[in-house]
């Protein structure tokens, strides 16, 4: 049997979002319609096209030559738009997860300024700090910190950033400013909860400092952020985001310097899809262009020209944005 061409194009949107029911209702369909096409398509191939896995359902070797048959046809027919006008090849959805501090300050305008240009593309964020998967079905992108060791996965570096100690005036008005690193163990330290923390990279205050304890903990950097300003403690946090606030001093900048990288995790198949590769090359310019700010390279940084053209110092989220 010759495979249908509506079906490759069925299993083309399962296999971006790894669910029966969210693929049904991109296409306008019920989800025993799409299951129903997907068992006539392996019908019509003799074999398995999806198979079960965490999270969704991933491609077998059969499925993904399917899906490259079924992205020949879905370009096909996107050629088919009105007379004189080239169709914007960079539409649909894209998937990702990326940090908390990274998807607010990089993804999030670099997103914006990419759909600016292209209105039909649609990104989908979601934040947490985890390592990469192994499985990553529906996922297109993953930005996680630290060098990933991943399987059937491309993986490239994107950049660094800065870790320090930081607390706000009012905090060492009343509690004293620690000089040294051993007076830091008399004050309550505000970073991530340990037993929930899945990358080792980021566990540097207890390997520095382990006999300060934790005052208020948490799995989100903002909360972080706003813990020291309101005097919880000395957080431990990204110089690009502390730097954003006067009212936060960064502290024994000799002794806490941690510089970790930033790497993107990418689907084998996920760079054929020019939306994709568009959202890539939008996250990778948005990196490089706040380099120094990533790297906490001073406090007053909006509107420094650096030796690179474009590139921009930012003291505000959006100074993130504008003139890049």
């Amino acid at each position: 049997m010759m495979a249908n061409p509506d079906d490759l194009l069925i299993l083309l949107a399962v296999s971006r979002s790894a669910k029966f029911t969210t693929a049904a209702q991109v296409l306008g369909l019920n989800h025993t319609t799409v299951s129903r096409r997907i068992a006539a398509l392996e019908k019509a191939l003799g074999g398995r096209v999806l198979a079960r896995a965490a999270g969704g359902w991933e491609l077998t070797e059969l499925g993904t030559d399917a899906v490259r048959a079924a992205e020949q046809v879905e370009a096909a027919v996107s050629a088919l738009g009105p007379a004189g006008q080239a169709p914007d090849p960079i539409t649909g959805v894209v998937r990702m997860t990326a940090t908390d501090g990274f998807s607010a300050y990089i993804a999030a305008p670099a997103v914006a300024r990419l759909r600016r240009k292209h209105p039909g593309l649609s990104v989908e964020v979601v934040t947490m700090t985890r390592r990469a998967l192994q499985q990553r079905s529906g996922l297109d992108i993953e930005v996680v910190v630290g060098e990933p060791q991943v399987h059937r996965a491309e993986a490239v570096q994107l950049g660094e950033y800065m870790l320090g100690m930081y607390a706000s005036r009012a905090y060492l008005a009343e509690n004293g400013t620690p000089a040294s690193v051993a007076e830091l163990t008399e004050h309550p330290l505000v970073y991530f909860v340990d037993s929930m923390l899945q990358v080792d990279d980021l566990d540097a205050p207890r390997r520095l400092v382990p006999a300060m304890r934790e005052g208020l903990t948490s799995t989100n950097v903002f909360v972080h952020v706003e813990a020291t300003r309101a005097g919880a403690g000395i957080g431990f946090l990204p110089c690009f985001m502390g730097n954003l606030h006067t009212d936060l001093v960064r502290l024994l900048p000799d002794d806490f310097a941690e510089l970790l990288p930033y790497w993107m995790v990418l689907r084998p198949d996920s760079m054929r899809r020019p939306a994709v590769a568009a959202v890539v090359q939008a996250l990778r310019d948005q990196t490089a262009a706040h380099r120094d700010a990533l790297l906490g390279q001073g406090r007053e940084l909006r509107g420094l020209s650096l030796s690179k053209p474009g590139f921009r110092r930012a003291q505000s989220p959006e100074a993130f944005t504008a003139g890049s």
